[in-house]
């Protein structure tokens, strides 16, 4: 039998611009269907006046503290001034400075720039170097701060209430991305909840998604659904504060890396589906599959909307009327239910996994005594919580 990866039957979409595909492919050799959809694309400053003068601030000024916060920024910016013919002159004002970086991409990136870090917090958090900053004192000093393509308010913010001098380095810019369809698709995707997650990689991503989805009106029904159904997965915790500023759970791995991001998916995703008894079998609804067995089941859209309706209370009886309302452009005509039920047992390869409820509709065998909780027994199931007091449901056949 195949071997099912952690992430088979699960669709991810990726918001990154930067390392997009090194993410993709970690996630599809995981079994993961992904929705790419860029939120943001990076533009370079070397050749942009506001980063050549805050060079020659530096250059004419030397700074008492310099913060590298991103290795690529901290590249670029070295990079950017051996082209303009300064780039010695930026390294001798760096190398007498206090240099601390933020992270071992970061100080690799001092480094490989023939610098070498004063300090590096192994945390890889801002909040650490700020928090070593402001026990140094601040008062006076002047403190030079690579920025990474967004602000970092409190963090300034500290250091100028402190009496520090800030000059703001901003080595490249994030800006909507130039083709918003795919923005679009994954917005339109998380409000069907047909995709399982969203990963997030930079702080600007997931504030341009919200921004994009409040130009289209869906901002409430974006986050309804990430705050209920569709995951949120964070690099770290500056990535996730635009949306837990919307009071959105975020997950995320302890190393903020893109590996530890996949790997926490694995273990989240497969976690937040139920395995239920049914039929003497086992049976894991995941996004737009189904495991039976253990055996990886692809069922169409159709199919699973019925799925996870009669799987919201198993072993209760759920009405054609009821099922007609979840099945994607069915109209009025209940025999596309029993048409769309047909189809579904043979997806799932287990014809006996729904029965047919004479007069009814429809329900899971569920068995409870083999184990798992979270659904009725067949008698109480069938009596729809004895609101009706009906015999009438006990009849269950397969049909």
């Amino acid at each position: 039998m195949h071997q099912v990866g952690p992430l088979e039957g699960f669709t991810v979409g990726v918001t990154a611009a930067r390392r997009a595909d090194e993410l993709g492919a970690l996630l599809e050799r995981r079994g993961a269907e992904v929705l790419h959809a860029p939120a943001l694309r990076i533009v370079p400053l070397a050749d942009d006046g506001e980063l050549l003068a805050a060079t020659r601030e530096l250059l004419d000024d030397t700074p008492d503290v310099v913060v590298a916060t991103t290795a690529i920024g901290f590249r670029g910016w070295v990079e950017a001034a051996d082209g303009w013919g300064l780039g010695d002159a930026l390294r001798a004002v760096l190398g007498e400075a206090e240099l601390l970086a933020r992270g071992p991409k970061a100080r690799g990136a001092v480094r490989a720039a023939g610098l070498t870090e004063d300090w590096s917090p192994p945390s890889e958090s801002l909040a650490e170097v700020l928090d070593r900053l402001l026990a140094e004192g601040v008062a006076g000093r002047r403190v030079a701060v690579q920025l990474h393509g967004e602000p970092l308010p409190g963090f300034v913010e500290s250091l100028l209430a402190s009496g520090a001098e800030v000059v703001g380095v901003p080595v490249y810019r994030w800006l909507p991305p130039e083709d918003i369809a795919p923005v679009d698709r994954l917005l339109d995707a998380v409000l069907a909840r047909t995709v399982d997650a969203v990963t997030f990689t930079s702080a600007p991503a997931a504030a341009s998604l919200l921004e994009r989805a409040g130009e289209r009106g869906v901002r409430d029904g974006l986050l309804a659904a990430l705050r209920h159904d569709v995951l949120a997965a964070c690099v770290g915790p500056v990535t996730s504060s635009p949306l837990t500023a919307h009071d959105v759970p975020c997950v995320r791995p302890e190393r903020f890396r893109i590996g530890p991001l996949v790997q926490l998916l694995c273990a989240e995703l497969p976690g937040r589906v139920p395995v239920l008894p049914v039929a003497g079998h086992r049976l894991e609804i995941r996004g737009h599959a189904v495991l039976v067995d253990g055996e990886l089941r692809p069922v169409p859209p159709a199919g699973m909307a019925l799925l996870r309706a009669l799987a919201r209370r198993p072993g209760w009886v759920v009405s054609r009327a009821d099922l007609l309302r979840v099945l994607p452009g069915a109209g009025r005509d209940e025999h596309a239910v029993e048409t769309a039920v047909a189809r579904l047992r043979s997806a799932l390869g287990r014809p006996r996994l729904i029965q047919t409820v004479v007069k009814r509709g429809y329900r899971l065998a569920f068995d409870p005594a083999d184990g798992s909780a979270g659904g009725p027994s067949a008698g109480e199931g069938n009596t729809e919580g004895n609101a009706r007091g009906s015999t009438e449901g006990n009849r269950a056949a397969d049909g």
